[in-house]
């Protein structure tokens, strides 16, 4: 059965693959069109909004930590905070630690600086997609609200004229956002928690000790995704906290160790950067590498953060963009970069063989050379990474089926159901197929997202100019 699963999921790979990452020359490169595509619509939002990404830096922070004040009727089910953190639970995963890992293997210590650049740059993208979220978001008789792309798409582009257009995008992106939460939110997650949790346990010690982490992790999911979004946003706004703190203590921990080499790191990572000699492509190939890394770590041009956003008690939009802003800058700035500094000292700068490892893999070794025994506590907080992420993506699925179905008790168990079972097939399967499917499907949603964002970003100019007016007391 697995070996079934394992030769559909490398098929199927294959074709997704070969149709999304259509490369085109790139300075005699092949270049993903898709990769270009986001990286455009990114440097477009930077500069449409004049660097939004930092001119709302401080109030962004000032809205999250400020104690929300609300009027009676404001529509929205969690705060600015669950928002944030549900939106991050998403984002936040194995993917940080395993991605950058890969990111690394595969362009180089300097992948890792175009990384980080594409989560600066990700920032504006993350601004224009929430906000219109929330703008066009749907309020329901039970006063839970639902937002998202699907709605800015068919409404928004329905106001200025493009009625057919968004009506179509918004289905094709809803369709879309189905099948791949269970990829980048679920199958990838899943597999990498399985990996070194039974990497840890000793795979010796259980009969099919893949499916086993999954089976467990299928049902901890579902005793918390029957709640809904209250239930999810409850825990997140627990557990993301509360995970980044203990596993940054761990990298700092780590870097404190190797002090002496920081700066060397920094070096090699920015050096390489501009030269990675070494790496298939050149500067293009790292280049590219790290961005097409970036956009699966933190979603920018995704517009799935905004679906989290959508529910957050406000009567102004553009809070949510503000505050939203500040996923990938905690994502892809800060965490992402934190990894790449604890493998590029502890695996690259040495000459460490890897012996052909990657992913999560590569990154328990770093983290356990300097110091020994840490792999066990890695292992936990990699899994509630995965943990995590699986409950912001199962929510973001199930609120596009029920834009394509509608609202109903029965769809919601069928949805969830599967949700859980492709948890467990993502534990047992080969983790390239995985990786492919994930990649693939989280592009293809970029495509009527970002058209959108173009479309519609006059308007979130017009709501940011009334904002900053009203904000400054003018």
């Amino acid at each position: 059965m697995l070996n079934f699963l394992e030769t559909a999921m490398a098929a199927l790979a294959a074709g997704l693959t070969s149709i999304v990452f259509f490369k085109v020359e790139f300075f005699g490169v092949g270049v993903p069109l898709i990769v270009l595509w986001l990286v455009m619509g990114a440097v477009f939002c930077t500069v449409y909004f004049n660097f939004i990404n930092i001119r709302g830096f401080a109030t962004a922070v000032k809205l999250l930590t400020q104690k929300p004040k609300y009027k009676k009727g404001t529509v929205g089910e969690i705060t600015h905070f669950q928002a944030l953190t549900t939106a991050v639970s998403g984002t936040v995963g194995i993917g940080n630690i395993a991605g950058v890992a890969v990111a690394i293997s595969l362009g180089g210590a300097g992948a890792a600086f175009w990384l980080a650049v594409a989560g600066f740059l990700g920032m504006s993208t993350k601004f224009c997609e929430c906000t219109l979220s929330t703008l066009y978001r749907k309020n329901h008789a039970d006063e839970s609200v639902a937002g998202g792309p699907m709605f800015y798409l068919q409404e928004g582009l329905a106001r200025i004229g493009r009625p057919k257009l968004g009506n179509a995008m918004a289905k094709f992106y809803a369709l879309c956002m189905v099948i791949g939460c269970f990829g980048i939110g679920n199958m990838f997650q899943s597999n990498q928690a399985a990996v070194i949790l039974t990497s840890q346990l000793g795979e010796a010690n259980f009969a099919y000790s893949n499916i086993l982490v999954g089976l467990i992790l299928a049902v901890t999911i579902g005793l918390v995704i029957i709640g809904g979004l209250k239930s999810i946003a409850s825990v997140t706004s627990r557990l993301v906290p509360m995970m980044l703190v203990v596993y940054l203590v761990l990298v700092i921990i780590v870097l404190s160790l190797n002090y002496s080499l920081v700066d060397d790191a920094f070096v090699l990572i920015f050096s390489e950067a501009f030269t990675a000699n070494g790496v298939s492509g050149g500067v293009i190939g790292a280049m590219i590498i790290g961005f097409q890394r970036a956009v699966f770590s933190n979603e920018a041009g995704l517009g799935s953060a905004g679906i989290a956003h959508a529910a957050a008690k406000t009567d102004e939009p553009v809070t949510q963009g503000m505050v939203a802003l500040l996923e990938p800058f905690i994502d892809s700035v800060v965490v992402c970069t934190m990894t790449a500094l604890v493998i590029v000292i502890l695996v690259i700068i040495p000459g460490e063989a890897t012996n052909g490892i990657s992913g999560i893999e590569m990154s328990i070794r770093a983290f356990d050379s300097a110091i020994p025994g840490s792999s066990p506590l890695l292992a936990i907080i990699a899994t509630l990474f995965a943990f995590s992420t699986m409950l912001a993506w199962s929510y973001y699925g199930l609120i596009a089926l029920e834009y394509l179905v509608g609202r109903s008790q029965l769809s919601s168990m069928i949805f969830r159901l599967t949700f859980l079972f492709f948890i467990v097939v993502g534990s047992a399967i080969n983790l390239q197929s995985v990786i492919d499917i994930s990649d693939a499907l989280v592009f293809l949603i970029s495509i009527p997202n970002l058209i959108g964002l173009y479309l519609l970003a006059p308007e979130v100019k017009r709501e940011l100019v009334a904002f900053q007016l009203r904000y400054s007391g003018s």
